[in-house]
């Protein structure tokens, strides 16, 4: 049997991972791996997670299953800090998921059973694992234009003519903030024009928001998704805890399904139990019971909410750290898209040619697309990198 098997592609970033390591520079910068890091270079482990792990330890008294859909309250507390008041509860069925890939994955195959003929559309282009995953599962998939690349900047118009072909019951594929890999992100203007479009052709939003918190704030960065919620009949939603509350290992994660009224429910939840059944059983608990001691407690969240808007405010001053020395070093304002995008990633326009120069010369490590992990720059390195932008010819 194992004979038979074929290698398989090698993952893009992983493999750039491996790079960065057997590189024997001392000087080198790791801008890849979508991973947030302070200043130090370090991956906190945040200070109400903490404080959550060590109330958990004192208190936890088994380590038995929970549901098949996870802890009840988890849901809620994940339910009510992205959507609000957006839909009401009695519509939303919710199932834990090891991080946000596993809700991903959920929902196509929710997708897949319920629909197996739809199209899921997805932004040119998107993460990575989207269209591996679809592909994987044998589902129909095409793009809509997203990213354009002279103004670093969504095309808008672009996007909507792309979105004119889409048929009743397709799927539409959004980033609910902090567009990965590009930076650049639908304003709420935007957002409305394609929930109303979604609305008149028929078809479902999908919303995958793993940066909540990363861009603009909590309620801002679900701004979109839940004007979406509001004005649509069904809808998806996959959701991650590894950025925001920094649990990356832990494998914290969320799917939510909003049918078109209570009614709808029961059986809407006992097919992503059914799932869940078939692929992990019960998903796993410790991430996700930090989280919902945290969005319970009201000193634990004033203080996760403090620490994580620190983050965000870090992230935007380095962003607009870079833009300043480009703006120096080119002595024009071509860059300055880069203070405007938001969370970890910002896509440069580089050539492959022109990310391997600055690999090969400078020891600058990032994606083949030119996508960068803003957080891996620190005071230090931005003028390093800066420079070698300019030196590559972006």
């Amino acid at each position: 049997m194992l004979e038979m098997l074929k290698a398989q592609p090698a993952d893009k970033i992983l493999a750039l991972m491996q790079a960065f390591r057997d590189d024997p520079r001392t000087d080198k910068i790791d801008l890849g791996v979508g991973v947030y890091k302070n200043a130090e270079g370090h991956t906190p482990v945040m200070r109400a997670v903490k404080a959550a792990e060590r109330r958990l330890v004192e208190t936890q008294d088994t380590k038995a299953y929970t549901g098949l859909l996870g802890d009840p309250a988890y849901s809620d507390a994940m339910r009510e800090m992205i959507l609000g008041d957006a839909v009401a509860a009695d519509r939303v069925s919710c199932a834990a998921t090891p991080g946000g890939t596993g809700a991903i994955r959920q929902a196509l195959e929710l997708i897949k059973m319920a629909a197996p003929e739809a199209t899921v559309w997805l932004s040119a282009p998107t993460w990575p694992n989207h269209p591996s995953i679809i592909k994987y599962l044998g589902m129909k998939m095409a793009e809509y234009r997203y990213f354009d690349d002279a103004t670093r900047d969504v095309d808008f118009a672009g996007m909507m003519a792309d979105l004119d072909r889409i048929a009743e019951g397709d799927v539409v594929l959004l980033h609910g903030c902090c567009h990965n890999p590009t930076g650049a992100n639908l304003t709420l203007e935007h957002w409305q024009v394609v929930s109303d479009h979604l609305n008149a052709k028929g078809a479902i939003p999908f919303i995958d928001i793993a940066y909540q918190g990363f861009g603009d704030g909590l309620d801002a960065d679900a701004a979109g998704t839940r004007l979406m919620a509001r004005n649509a009949s069904q809808m998806l939603i996959a959701a991650s805890c590894s950025k925001n509350f920094g649990i990356y290992r832990e494998r914290t994660g969320l799917v939510m399904a909003i049918a078109d009224n209570a009614a709808m429910k029961p059986v809407t939840q006992g097919t992503l139990a059914y799932l869940n059944r078939q692929n992990y059983s019960f998903p796993p608990d410790h991430g996700a019971r930090v989280v919902t001691m945290i969005l319970n407690d009201p000193e634990l969240r004033a203080d996760w909410m403090a620490e994580l808007e620190e983050v965000r405010l870090g992230m935007l001053s380095l962003r607009k750290h870079l833009a300043e020395e480009l703006r120096q070093r080119s002595n024009s304002d071509r860059f300055d898209f880069i203070a405007d995008h938001r969370g970890m990633f910002s896509r440069l326009g580089a050539t492959p040619e022109q990310v391997e120069k600055m690999r090969a010369d400078d020891g600058i490590y990032m994606i083949g697309d030119s996508r960068i992990n803003i957080a891996g720059l620190n005071a230090r390195t931005i003028p390093v990198l800066a420079q070698a932008i300019i030196d590559a010819g972006v």
